[in-house]
């Protein structure tokens, strides 16, 4: 491994081709044996520290249309998460599932699940089939891994009855030193940012992308009012940017001052924090349509009288019945991920008779992901990464985004030592380095 770190390092990638793949690798990985270690546990109290554990694994082997990547850097998302703590089922379940749907997906049932969904990093090897990608290329990937054998999945690869997420419905995920992703996954990295900051876009970005401005999600147009919850969160963080880029007025709700700082920085105008606010969808188990009320009055106090055309829904269970009620007549509430609970709960009323509509929203396909990377390598999108961790120390960082101790996203250093390396374009991060910094420091 250190000739690989090594030749990536100091720029000769071409070398790579040359350089023999590691038998083994170090992954961080969640083991099958301890599935059960949180039971009767309160979600809260699982603890990522606890179940994810650094251990070396055998190298997959590389099988046709796939590739092995040296992972330079990755990053943290909610279902790395959802994996360590063994919820809403153990990802093992899935692993079984995949395994014997071919033989080429039977490496994937193994007693540990090497985590992460999130990579950028260099091509080591592709398999047969492969032409589009070489050894030495420089490369982000997006997480969804998809056989494309069935016809549903040629409109919209995300409507495949075999789509998976890569990393958490597959196996050899980011969170670690090489991976084995599809050769469709891969995109170019963008030159002007650093490896951490490359690895962070990826998951976040292309779902926040796909929910707000595809046409198979809210399909965002200029001047629309887009109410965002968890703005300035990993998912909520580049919505707030495609609202802001895209010419719609974005309505920023956060939870504290200082995530309230962060919108502004972003440049949005209108924030809601819904704790200075005081707000209680919920009391008691029971909902609370007066404290609806109450924040749709505070929306159109902010905007001037207009009730949102979209509300980019992911906090689930906690928000859900309040994003129906204040989404304007004809509106859309576009919703993923329910990281507060997936039983929803909302007056139908809202919806029916004021013409609205819900949509359900999951990751991207490739066009929309590769969409997303080019604003991404156009600086016209920025990474939103507030702090990286070592390899080793991914389960204080899972821990972390588990009790919302993060802004943004957080990122993972594997092969690279250090932060700062892998910037190819200096003249086009020089232009906008401003920006990147501002939006590092978030």
């Amino acid at each position: 491994m250190d000739d690989i770190r090594s030749a990536i390092l100091s720029g000769d990638l071409a070398a790579l081709a040359g350089l023999p793949v590691p038998e083994t690798y170090r992954a961080m990985v969640v083991r099958a044996d301890e599935a059960d270690m949180f039971a009767g546990l309160p979600t809260k109290e699982k603890d990522p520290r606890k179940s994810l554990h650094l251990q070396d694994v055998p190298t997959p082997e590389l099988g046709p249309g796939e590739a092995i990547v040296a992972v330079m850097a990755s990053a943290i998302n909610y279902n790395t998460v959802w994996t360590s703590i063994f919820e809403p089922v153990s990802t093992f379940e899935f692993l079984k599932r995949y395994g014997k749907s071919s033989e080429l997906a039977r490496k994937h049932d193994q007693p540990y699940h090497v985590v992460g969904s999130d990579l950028a990093g260099v091509v080591l090897r592709v398999g047969a089939g492969v032409t589009k990608w070489k050894a030495g290329d420089e490369v982000v990937a997006h997480c969804l891994s998809v056989e494309l054998e069935d016809p549903q999945g040629h409109d919209d690869t995300m409507m495949d009855p075999q789509q998976r997420i890569w990393g958490f419905e597959t196996n050899f995920g980011g969170l670690a030193e090489l991976a084995l992703v599809k050769s469709n996954q891969l995109m170019p990295k963008a030159a002007h940012l650093t490896w951490e900051e490359a690895a962070a876009p990826g998951l976040v970005n292309s779902t926040a992308y796909r929910q707000l401005v595809s046409h198979h999600g809210a399909n965002m147009k200029q001047g629309d009012v887009v109410l965002i919850w968890g703005a300035s969160g990993g998912l909520g963080g580049y919505a707030t940017q495609y609202a802001l880029n895209g010419g719609a007025t974005p309505i920023c709700v956060v939870s504290s001052p200082e995530k309230a700082a962060i919108c502004r920085a972003m440049g949005a105008d209108l924030i809601i924090d819904r704790s200075a606010e005081g707000y209680e969808f919920w009391q008691d188990g029971v909902q609370q349509p007066s404290e609806w009320k109450r924040l749709g009055q505070k929306i159109r106090e902010l905007t001037g009288g207009d009730d949102p055309d979209i509300v980019f829904e992911h906090p689930g269970r906690e928000t859900f019945g309040a994003s129906v009620f204040v989404a304007k007549r004809g509106g859309t509430i576009v919703t993923c991920a329910s990281t507060s609970g997936y039983w929803h709960e909302y007056d139908n009323r809202y919806l029916w008779m004021t013409l609205k509509r819900i949509v359900g929203s999951h990751f991207a396909n490739y066009r929309e992901s590769w969409e997303a990377n080019r604003l991404i390598g156009k600086a016209a999108i920025h990474p939103t990464l507030s702090k990286v961790y070592s390899l080793a120390d991914t389960g204080q960082a899972a821990y972390d985004v588990h009790r919302n101790l993060h802004q943004g996203k957080v990122g993972v250093l594997c092969l690279a030592p250090e932060e700062g390396l892998g910037v190819r374009d200096a003249e086009l991060r020089a232009r906008h380095l401003d920006e990147i910094n501002r939006f590092r420091d978030l």
